[in-house]
């Protein structure tokens, strides 16, 4: 089953947070999960932000990267470019779902390359975007 996760979800994998034991087990029933520089993009300012509220040890926030690294080398996640129109299908999706739902820019973002990748399933533990991923058709959990 191919999955796309949002970039928080990623973070709720390898940081313990109220999200992490939901997410360890969505992601397990999938066979192929995407990783795009998106994802890398957030994430790696996901870390930052969490050893600038001094939620982690810069010592910590390495090992964290590392275990990304590793992962990725690994093959858990399958890197993928964002897809050629992404942005284009970003913006339309804006001007027709945030009025209504007042998703934000990178929510958006990920719903479409989700979109564009053709996923069975999108994983996000924000309310807002599961609203416009089930909005479009993408099967959501």
């Amino acid at each position: 089953m191919s999955t796309y996760i949002d970039s928080s979800f990623l973070v709720s994998l390898y940081l313990t947070d109220e999200h992490s034991r939901g997410a360890r087990h969505r992601v397990l029933s999938s066979s192929v999960t995407l990783f795009t520089p998106l994802h890398q993009a957030e994430w790696s300012h996901a870390v930052a932000q969490h050893v600038f509220r001094k939620e982690l040890s810069p010592t910590e926030a390495e090992s964290v990267e590392s275990q990304l690294r590793d992962d990725l080398a690994a093959g858990v996640w399958v890197r993928a470019d964002l897809p050629e129109n992404a942005l284009e299908v970003c913006a339309d999706l804006g001007r027709r779902w945030v009025p209504k739902l007042g998703v934000r820019t990178l929510d958006t973002l990920h719903v479409a390359c989700a979109l564009q990748f053709k996923v069975e399933q999108f994983l996000t533990f924000d309310h807002r975007q599961r609203q416009l991923a089930k909005a479009v058709g993408l099967r959501t959990r």
